[in-house]
Order: C-alpha cells, then structure tokens, then sequence
C-alpha cells in the first residue's frame, strides 16, 4: 500500500511536472531521520555532560568549605532546603543527592583517568556504579561496558550483581595468539569465563536441544548476558560440506568486531574433542560466510563445567579464535576463582585499549 509521505510526493511530482521516483524519496526522509537521531544523541550527551559536570563541581565546593570552614553534616542539609526553594522547578538537589555528588568527587577527583569517562553515561549509572563497585578498577570496568553497550541501569545492575568484572577478567581464550592485535583486546572483554543464565526456564535434568530452544525463546536476554553486542543470525545455522550437513548451534554477529560468531552449547563438562570440531566450523565460516570486509570468525564453548588446565592444553596448539566458558543456570561465582584475579597492573593494560 502507498504511503502518505509517498503518495504527496508523487501528486507534487505530477503537479510540477516532475516525478519523484519514491526510491529517491525514501532515501531522502531516511537520510534526514539519521540526521535528526543523531542531533538529538549529541544534545542529550551534551546536557548530560553539563549535568555531570555541575554536580562534580556541586560535590567539590562541599567537601572544600567542610574542611576549610570545619562544618558538619548539618550545612548539607541547610543547601538541600535552600536550593529546593531557590530551584522549585528542578530535581536532584536533595540532601541525599547532594551527598552522592560529595562522594562522587571525593571518589573521583584524584583519578584523572576516570574523570573524562565518567560524563559519558548517567548520573544515575555514576551512583550505581559509584556504591555498587569497590575499586577504581572496577568501576571503570563497568563504566566503558555501560557506555559500550548503552546498558540500562536495570542491566548495569544485573551486570554487577552477576560479577561480569571478575567473570570476563578471568576468561580462557587464545585470542592473543590467533586474533590481529587491533581486535584481540576487544575480543577479551567479548567473553567471559562463565555466563549466568538464570533466566532459562529448565528443569534440574535438560538436553543440548532444550538448553538451545530455552536460549532462543529467550534471546534478547541471552544476548544481554552475551555482553549486549551481538546480533542473533540464527540456530541450527546449515553448514553444507560435499554430500553432508552441519549445524552451528547458535551463529552471532558481533557488531563492533565485525566477526561472524559461532557458539556451541554442552551440557557437560568441557572436553578437548570440542575445539576440533570448532575449529572445523571456523574454518567453513571463514572460507564460505564471512565477507571480505570482516574480521576472522571467533568460536565460543560453553559448557555446565571447566577444568581451566584441560582448557589450557585443548587451547594451546589451536590456530582459530576460540574462547571456552562455562554457564550456570543460578547467579554465583565460586569463591575460590576469586584469588585467581588478574593484578591490578594487568587489568589496567586491559582496559587501557578499550
């Protein structure tokens, strides 16, 4: 059916004599919608950034006048009333916020790496991040994913309290090796070492083929927890090799490492047959998939359980971007992988080439 927009640019087109074909016209309004989104994304990044910025400098005169003037908690309370009443209009100058911008600059301020970051997402992402995490290192983890992946505070909530920062830190791949170095850090941070999907409705007792049909059902989630970049290009994906068939459980497409991704779903322990035969679905992806303007296909394994030593021997002698992890259906990291944390000087450098 013709569209109004069309259907007037067509009766113009007769009326002045000269057609416009609608092709054109699409193009025209699509190009102009672009335009608009795009103006509107730098207005609101801008009134976001003055808003960080008042409220850093908001936090800043606090903390100076109580040490130069030796004042209380009371004076916060006495700015909270004055300012409501001053700006009746406007929100956030409560005494509870006001205390957020206090340690908002009192966190920040002698952390001149993380001061730019932090006016490039919400307030209410700062203060979720700013009570939530217990690290310079941390927040800034969750600061550049939030920003990466336009995370909602709904997720960056769900990201923290499932432990995304310890869990991607401590990720089994061999991406060093087999990645160009321009894609390689990015591939890290695209992983984690275990994924939590307590969102699949299952039984104690499932198959590969449930845990597949679960994931799919509810893909907008599992692609969230798949760290919110991917776009889903189908399950059971058809690799057609001579006379006989294949099919890649789970097929992504990583939109800022403009890769192809192929996950493979087990339902037990990790095994080094595994990576052979992911190795042999990269191979055909990026022999008969991938377009010449792509990255290399990346594999992901994901299995109920791991023991990393197996994992790092299957991994060692492999020539394709392989990454293995494992999954639980509740929300927990065990505490003994904890300690095997990355030293601070590590995850810098990580993050450093975000």
């Amino acid at each position: 059916m013709e569209s109004k927009a069309i259907r007037l640019v067509r009766e113009f087109g007769e009326n002045s004599g000269n057609r416009v074909p609608p092709k054109t016209y699409n193009a025209l309004l699509q190009g102009i919608k672009e335009r608009i989104r795009s103006a509107q994304y730098r207005a609101l990044n801008a009134v976001n950034r003055e808003i960080i910025g008042l409220y850093w400098d908001i936090g800043e005169i606090i903390i100076k006048h109580q040490k130069k003037n030796t004042w209380g908690k009371a004076i916060v309370e006495m700015l909270a009333n004055d300012l409501q009443n001053e700006f009746p209009g406007i929100k956030g100058f409560s005494a509870q916020n006001l205390w957020r911008m206090r340690l908002f600059y009192y966190i920040y301020c002698k952390n001149k790496k993380l001061q730019p970051l932090v006016a490039e997402i919400s307030w209410t992402h700062n203060v979720t991040i700013l009570y939530k995490c217990k690290n310079d290192l941390e927040r800034e983890f969750y600061i550049r994913m939030a920003r990466r992946f336009n995370w909602t505070k709904d997720i960056l909530i769900h990201q923290i309290e499932n432990q995304a920062y310890e869990k991607t830190l401590l990720n089994q791949t061999n991406f060093d090796r087999t990645l160009p170095a321009k894609m390689n850090k990015q591939a890290k941070l695209a992983v984690k070492d275990e994924y939590t999907f307590d969102f699949l409705e299952l039984g104690e007792e499932y198959n590969e083929k449930q845990l597949e049909q679960a994931a799919i059902a509810k893909i907008n989630r599992f692609l969230q927890e798949m760290n919110g970049i991917f776009t889903f290009l189908g399950n059971q994906y058809r690799l057609e090799i001579g006379n006989k068939e294949y099919f890649i459980d789970i097929l992504l497409y990583h939109r800022k490492l403009k890769c192809l991704v192929a996950v493979e779903l087990k339902i037990g322990e990790f095994r080094p047959e595994h990576v052979g035969k992911m190795q042999f679905y990269l191979a055909v992806l990026d022999e008969k998939i991938r377009m010449k303007d792509e990255n290399p296909s990346i594999g992901i394994i994901l299995c109920k359980s791991k023991d990393n030593t197996i994992v790092e021997y299957a991994l060692k002698e492999t020539n394709k971007p392989i990454g293995i992890a494992s999954y639980r259906i509740v929300s927990k990291l065990p505490r003994e992988l904890r300690k095997e944390l990355p030293s601070p000087e590590q995850i810098s450098r990580l993050l450093n080439k975000t």
